[in-house]
């Protein structure tokens, strides 16, 4: 049995290439990759294995881009961290599942479940079937904002918004030119509402845009302040819990 393993971690990697060949002794592991890319090259000068052992999380992305790269004709068991909503999907369209840390007798239920199905010729795969319930559907943000003011209704476009805010209990969005209105939306509901790679909440105060940032100073304890572009006179500190995700969405 021919085997490919696709996994970014290299500890990972190691203890999975001991399991298989603990269970699997006469199992050969024609190759390994770490992310996508490096897969679709393997297939560009391999043949078809004939089990792989995929990781959902590669280094480059998501490991299901392959099924609409290569069609990929021989039985996958997936190695995943992904929440039980998913797990049917899994179970029914491929061989198995491993929940890391993966164990020796993980390995050996889903190479004997390969072996009754291979042997029962009832495994068909499906991976078309995993991609829709994994993936989800592309969701629609908003693309404006209507405000009222008194007697007056005004619509913004989201492309005019530099924040939003809370402030005495009472909600407002901030436009580019400064102007600031009430607005009837709460920021959780906000935070639903708005295109995630262009509006960040960094504390219980602030959703902010990205073109909203003019300026971002180092504060204690791995903070960061950000000052604004209109100004605000609240503070403007990212939170120290959503830090590392307030870089990461700057790097995206």
């Amino acid at each position: 049995m021919q085997i490919l393993i696709l996994e970014d971690e290299e500890q990972a990697l190691s203890r999975l290439k001991k399991l298989i060949t603990e269970v699997v002794p006469d199992a050969l592991i024609c190759g390994t990759a770490s992310s996508v890319e490096e897969t679709i090259n393997w297939f560009e000068h391999n043949p078809m294995p004939d089990l792989i052992f995929m990781d959902i999380q590669l280094a480059d992305g998501i490991s299901f881009q392959l099924f609409n790269k290569i069609k990929i004709t021989c039985p996958v068991i997936f190695t995943t961290a992904y929440e039980s909503y998913a797990l049917q999907a899994f179970k029914v369209n491929s061989v198995d599942y491993l929940l890391k840390p993966i164990d020796e007798s993980d390995v050996k239920r889903a190479i004997d479940k390969l072996k009754m199905l291979q042997s029962s010729r009832s495994f068909v795969a499906d991976y078309a079937e995993i991609l829709k319930t994994i993936q989800p559907q592309s969701k629609k943000y908003r693309d404006r904002f209507i405000i009222k003011i008194g007697d007056t209704i005004k619509s913004l476009i989201i492309a005019d918004i530099a924040y939003f805010y809370t402030e005495y209990k009472s909600n407002f969005v901030c436009t580019n030119e400064g102007k600031r209105f009430p607005i009837d939306f709460n920021l959780d509901q906000i935070e639903q509402m708005v295109n995630p790679k262009n509006f960040f909440r960094n504390n219980r105060q602030f959703i902010i845009g990205h073109h909203a940032i003019e300026e971002m100073k180092a504060h204690t304890r791995s903070r960061v302040i950000v000052k604004l572009c209109p100004p605000s006179k609240l503070d403007t500190v990212v939170a120290i819990d959503r830090a590392q995700d307030f870089r990461n969405w700057l790097s995206e």
